[in-house]
This record gives structure tokens, sequence and C-alpha cells, in this order.
């Protein structure tokens, strides 16, 4: 599947009338376990990343090509669409437009371009401070003229609910789909009220995470909500998985002891697509 086709799928779920939870991934065996379980959508956050690239925390500290890097390598390992975080863009609006033109190439269906004043000011909270709403119509702006396949999806993110309520958000909202985005991502704050409220001001599909309680699957849908992402325990999983089986062996354990909490050479082989390699091997080498 080319990357037009999977921004084309990523669009469909967008105008659909259900709210999908992606798979979050963070490299090509994560997105091919999402792929092979049936998940309709990946995506991979700047803080999985960060962590996975580099080992670092999520304060923006990864650089446009790390990230780049990445996304190229999951987009190449499997046919399902994938959807990144951006952050701010990695800096002001031409730094935008540099970005989208860089993950575009990379081959995802869509990106997020948040109104986050990021890296993290001196003396302020990490996401504590939002640029001006006409810095973000600009950074939105650069963004749809950055991209060169119309079908890519361009989301605003903002975190206004948690900073400016539900008015200064619903204000940024049509502001950003005045602009021409193709979706709002909602980053942290949602409550029902305004969620309603947001979902009355603007004809955009919106996006977020977390959910569960009262925002149940059923409520989200009527309120607009095409995606919800559920967290980051796929990584969580693996480090974990990780740690203890290092641990075990450290501690003196026998690998054969082991054998029961580990992935098998069956799947394994699965991941890494042994078959098709086999064949290849036959076809081209023999």
């Amino acid at each position: 599947m080319n990357p037009t086709q999977r921004r084309e799928e990523f669009r469909a779920i967008l105008s659909g009338d259900r709210c999908v939870h992606p798979a979050s991934v963070f490299d090509p065996l994560s997105v091919r376990i999402a792929e092979d379980l049936g998940f309709e959508l990946a995506f991979m956050a700047g803080s999985t990343a960060s962590a996975t690239v580099l080992g670092a925390p999520d304060l923006v500290v990864m650089t446009l090509t790390e990230f780049a890097e990445q996304i190229h390598r999951i987009c190449r390992a499997a046919n399902i669409s994938l959807i990144v975080d951006a952050d701010h863009g990695y800096g002001n609006a031409l730094n935008v437009k540099r970005t989208v033109e860089e993950l575009e190439t990379a081959g995802l269906a869509g990106l997020t371009i948040e109104d986050t004043v990021l890296p993290q000011s001196f003396g302020k909270a990490k996401g504590e401070e939002l640029i001006s709403l006409e810095e973000g119509v600009g950074k939105m702006k650069a963004a749809l003229t950055g991209r060169q396949d119309p079908n890519l999806v361009i989301m605003a993110r903002t975190g206004a609910l948690r900073t400016e309520g539900v008015d200064g958000t619903v204000r940024r909202a049509k502001a950003y789909e005045q602009a021409g985005v193709d979706a709002l991502w909602l980053a942290g704050g949602v409550t029902r009220e305004g969620l309603s409220a947001l979902h009355a001001a603007v004809r955009l599909p919106i996006l977020m995470g977390g959910g569960g309680g009262d925002l149940t699957d059923e409520f989200l849908t009527a309120n607009g909500v095409r995606v919800a992402h559920q967290g980051h325990l796929p990584l969580a999983g693996a480090v974990k998985g990780i740690y203890d089986t290092l641990k075990a062996l450290r501690e003196g354990k026998d690998p054969t002891e082991l054998q029961g909490n580990v992935a098998s050479s069956e799947l394994m082989g699965q991941l890494t697509r042994r078959a098709d390699y086999d064949r290849w091997t036959g076809e081209y080498l023999n």
C-alpha cells in the first residue's frame, strides 16, 4: 500500500461514524504487531519516539531528522496508516513547513502541530504556556502549505482546555478550522461539557487522548470524536519485559526457565516476515 492509500484510509476513519482506538507504536516490530492484530490505525507520540530513539524523556530534545528517520522505518515495515504527534513543528511557522515536508516524505498518513510553547520556557511548567492565536494560525497555514499530497491529514493540536477553558478552546478551534486544517486534536482537560460545546461549534473531526469513565465510546462518537488513543502501554509493557528478563539473567536464572515468558521463534519469524525473506532468497539467490 502506498502512502496516498494509507492517507485515504485515515481520512475514511475521520469521515466515518465511530470512534477508533489506534495502536501506540514506536518501531518496526511494534507496528507489525499492531497490523497483525487487526488495528486500523497506528499512532506514535513524541514521548515514545524520544524514549525509544534517545532514551530521553518527553522534553523535545529529539531532532526532526531523528524523528523522520524513525517514522520512515515504521512506515516501511507495515501497511497500516500511521499518524504522529509532531509537537510544535520544531520551531516557528517556517520550521513547521519544513517539518511537514520531511514527515510527508517519510510516509505517514497524518500529523499534529500543537500550539504549546515548546521547548519549555525558563521558569515555566511544561505545557503551561500557549502561543498566541495569531501565531498558531500562522503555523497551521504553514503546515498546509508544506504538504504536497492533499490527502495528508494536517491536525491542529491544542491544550487550551487546560489553560483557556472551553471558550478559549472554541475560539482557537474556529480559527484553525478557518485556516483549513483537517481535524482537531484535544490534548488533555476533556470533559463531557467541553467536548459537547466544541462539537457544536466546529465541523472538524476530533481526536483526543484518554477516554473512559463518563467519556464512553458512544458519547465520544456522538460528539465528533473519531480517534481516541489509550496511552502508551505497549512501550511500558515492552520495557518491563526486557527489564524483567535481563534482571532474571543477571541474577543467575537459567535461560531455559524463561522460555515461556518470551516471544516464540514462530512469533519472531512472523514479525520479521521470515517467510517472505525465505521466498525472496529462493527466487533471487538460487
